[in-house]
């Protein structure tokens, strides 16, 4: 059964980026834009990521033009933004397809191991979470209108398991 460590991608800067090293890690992928309702919960994010890194939490954000065309630049436009507006030092990948034929490989597993409501594994929209265990297996899938602190229980109980 495939867990998070057997994906790479690319980094927002281009470089690989494998995915192998958060193994033992608790990890917070989410789909993010730059001109969305929900982009401040970059915010929330950065806050989850200073907080909660030196007990094991990664967050990984993945920009997204797939809904609305709300991250339309290039990687060095949308990691510029991240930074100036928001502060975010957590890891950003490259802008990344989530949803049909050219989806990302971890994003198809993502939907399939965690369906969204009714079953659908599209991703509705941009801000959608998905928290994945130390053992590197999905643990939930938050909506996009889910903020950041609502998840701090459930990051709380991944933590603290070994």
């Amino acid at each position: 059964m495939p867990a998070v460590e057997d994906f790479s991608t690319i980094a927002i800067d281009g470089t690989p980026h494998d995915l192998a090293r958060y193994r033992g890690q608790v990890v917070l992928v989410v789909n993010t834009a730059s001109a969305c309702g929900f982009t401040p919960q970059f915010a929330g994010l950065e806050a989850l990521w200073q907080r909660e890194r030196a007990r094991g939490l990664v967050v990984l954000g993945f920009p997204c033009n797939q809904f609305g065309g709300q991250d339309p630049g290039s990687d060095a436009e949308i990691g510029a933004f991240c930074q100036r507006n928001y502060g975010v030092s957590f890891p950003m990948m490259s802008r990344t397809e989530v949803n049909g034929d050219g989806a990302d490989p971890l994003f198809r597993w993502l939907t399939s191991e965690a369906p969204g409501l009714l079953g659908t594994r599209a991703i509705k929209w941009n801000f959608t979470k998905f928290l994945i265990g130390r053992n590197g297996h999905v643990l939930g899938r938050y909506a996009p209108q889910t903020s950041p602190a609502k998840l701090q229980a459930d990051i709380d109980a991944a933590l603290g398991a070994q």
